[in-house]
């Protein structure tokens, strides 16, 4: 599906953000993991959020949807349903990197995972050395990527060193050590998103976080009171972004995540010359159960370049191709360094970020790692293809509005994966 978007004068209005993708995976792998009934208030209701669902009812939990509520009867820690043929995660990667954590401690079940063509492409390695290294056995195609199958075991605790920030990778060592003999503990080489530990939390998990170690014990099951899923700020970045290119414009965002592991993005814009006002959690808050969420106000103004860290990256990985975007308006030059991740999303998004943007007129060079920015000439417009990824999709309605003659996206439908009104919430702000 070709969707236009034409140049805005200005944007003005208030929207409510969809429901936020990683707690809602995290949710529902939880919600099927603990001993009593879990209802979920706010579930994003997406085509990646229904590929988890659909996975817990696959391995035995009951799932039931209310409207925006899904209630989840699970089946305990350790007793998921054996499962014939693969389970399908679509395109969902949190899934596929997530759930093998919990997969791995089903002593004497197998299991494979299995998804679109994306998912084929992107590695399973960084899961598999530490899931090996707690007793499971990994059997990947061609030793790397999925399809992989998941022979679960009597685990054992493991201090893992991650070798890249990652908190889909430092989520999956975690719920293994739920079930895993003794102590887990999973070092980190720089900050990455906290969800699962404040959801462990919550669910009475003693968590411990010391400096770059967080540690985690065997337990017998997991209790939660209700989980309210706040706002998307990975979602809500877009229209952030949109409202900071346009002139004229001001937005209100409500209940949007203001967890400090989700800000990073606005902390970059913010230092671009962004207006963004709210209460956002300080960085390096105490780890605490539950989701900080608020409004953000946002207005446009004159942005400079500025230069994104490794140390950065992982505390705002889905919105680079969004700092990116900024760099082309803003005075001087915007790199990005030290992101080498961005190769294994659902597109190699240096690579698709470069190349979009340079067809719309950007003036802008990937490197091995990142990508670098001579801004202050703004965007001609034409075409940007999706690549079947939803960021490039709503990347490419951002770039339209704030561009000279206007954007068509090529394969629109990909920005469903995550926030399926996407296009809608756009028309109404303009």
């Amino acid at each position: 599906m070709n969707v236009r978007f034409d140049p805005a004068t200005r944007l003005r209005g208030t929207i409510t953000p969809p429901a936020d993708k990683s707690i809602s995976h995290r949710a529902a792998l939880l919600g099927a993991m603990a001993a009593e009934p879990v209802r979920i208030h706010r579930y994003l209701h997406a085509a990646d959020t229904h590929s988890t669902l659909a996975a817990m009812r696959a391995l035995g939990a009951l799932v039931e949807v209310q409207g925006e509520d899904v209630t989840i009867r699970g089946t305990g820690l350790r007793e998921a349903a054996p499962v014939e043929g693969p389970i399908d995660v679509g395109n969902a990667g949190t899934l596929m990197r997530l759930l093998p954590g919990w997969l791995a401690g089903q002593d004497g079940r197998s299991y494979t995972l299995d998804g679109d063509a994306s998912i084929r492409r992107r590695p399973i390695d960084r899961i598999a050395t530490p899931l090996r290294a707690m007793g499971a056995t990994i059997e990947a195609t061609r030793g790397a990527v999925p399809p992989f199958t998941v022979h679960g075991t009597r685990l054992q605790g493991t201090e893992y060193v991650l070798p890249v920030a990652s908190a889909q990778v430092k989520s999956c060592v975690l719920l293994a050590g739920l079930t895993a003999a003794g102590s887990t503990t999973v070092r980190e080489p720089a900050p990455s998103r906290d969800h699962t530990e404040r959801m462990l939390l919550a669910a009475g998990v003693p968590v411990t976080r010391a400096g770059d170690a967080i540690t985690v014990a065997s337990q017998d099951e997991l209790a939660f009171d209700a989980i309210t899923v706040p706002g998307d700020l990975s979602s809500a970045a877009f229209l952030i972004a949109a409202g900071l290119l346009v002139p004229g414009s001001r937005l209100l965002l409500e209940g949007v995540n203001t967890n400090w592991t989700r800000t990073g993005f606005v902390r970059i814009a913010e230092r671009m010359g962004a207006i963004v006002l709210g209460a956002l959690e300080q960085p390096g808050a105490e780890l605490s159960p539950g989701e900080p969420a608020g409004d953000l106000d946002v207005a446009a103004g004159p942005l400079v370049g500025t230069v994104v860290e490794a140390g950065e990256v992982p505390l705002a990985i889905d919105e680079l191709p969004l700092v990116a975007l900024l760099g082309c308006f803003a005075e001087g030059e915007t790199v990005v360094r030290g992101a080498g991740e961005l190769r294994v999303k659902e597109s190699d998004r240096i690579a698709t970020v470069v190349e979009g943007l340079r067809g719309l007129g950007a003036d802008i060079e990937a490197t091995g790692d990142g990508f670098a920015v001579q801004g202050g000439g703004g965007l001609r417009g034409g075409a940007l293809h999706a690549h079947g990824d939803h960021r490039l999709a709503m990347l490419g309605a951002v770039a339209g509005l704030a561009s000279r003659e206007g954007v068509e996206v090529v394969g629109m439908e990909a920005a469903d994966v995550s926030y399926p009104g996407f296009a809608a919430d756009v028309a109404a702000l303009v």
